[in-house]
């Protein structure tokens, strides 16, 4: 099981459990539970719609559409579901508050991390260079070809940089780097970031990757819990 885990080292050393999931433990409760520790009704998985919206847990645990999920409270496991989405955690080491982030493209151009980061801000009183974030195994650059469209989109919310580039006619995009660049405008600092360079695409051996199986992908995730 340990071989399926991936437990990003920025967030170690801190009163936080975080860690990514391979195909192996996936999204199964009872698999997530023996990493984690933690009892399936300690866990909170939204409804994901691939929006911006974000749910923060106090003590209503229902379960409801978002993309994001934040917390200050101890012993719950937050987690997104994805299969070459890009899956985020974020921690604050002052605040001790988390937050786990479900970001397609259309998350990445309705700007849910930088929403996420302002939320921590106004709610949390956090402060984004106290910020640590991971960024998880999701389809890189190297195989995502999108349209035009998508590219002017995420252009839109993050500015101009090498996360989109033209091959043969084709348009390919890396929304692990826009996410980064989109958490340093938040104002994160650049060396509190940790990106986890596997493609799910590319090793579909170790990652569910919907644009390799289609319907036939399950899910891995992000999962994070303050302690």
């Amino acid at each position: 099981m340990q071989n399926d885990i991936i437990e990003p080292e920025i967030l170690s050393g801190h009163k936080v459990r975080a860690f990514f999931t391979g195909k192996y433990t996936g999204s199964d409760l009872s698999m997530l539970s023996k990493v984690s520790g933690l009892s399936g009704d300690r866990m909170y998985l939204p409804i994901q719609k691939h929006t911006d919206k974000i749910i923060t847990i106090i003590n209503n645990m229902e379960q409801l559409v978002g993309d994001a999920v934040v917390t200050g409270q101890k012993d719950i496991l937050l987690g997104v579901k994805t299969a070459d989405c890009v899956p985020i955690l974020l921690y604050d080491k002052k605040r001790h508050v988390a937050a786990a982030v479900h970001a397609g493209w259309r998350g990445t151009a309705a700007s849910i991390l930088k929403k996420t980061v302002d939320l921590l801000k106004i709610d949390f009183q956090s402060d984004p260079l106290d910020i640590l974030m991971a960024i998880g195994p999701c389809i890189r650059q190297c195989c995502y070809t999108v349209d035009i469209d998508v590219i002017d989109a995420v252009s839109a919310a993050t500015g101009d940089g090498d996360y989109c580039m033209q091959r043969d006619g084709k348009y390919y995009i890396d929304l692990q780097s826009a996410n980064r660049q989109q958490a340093i405008l938040s104002g994160m600092n650049k060396d509190h970031i940790q990106v986890i360079d596997e493609c799910t695409f590319c090793n579909p051996d170790k990652y569910f990757s919907y644009r390799f199986l289609k319907e036939e992908a399950g899910r891995q995730g992000g999962f994070i819990a303050v302690l």
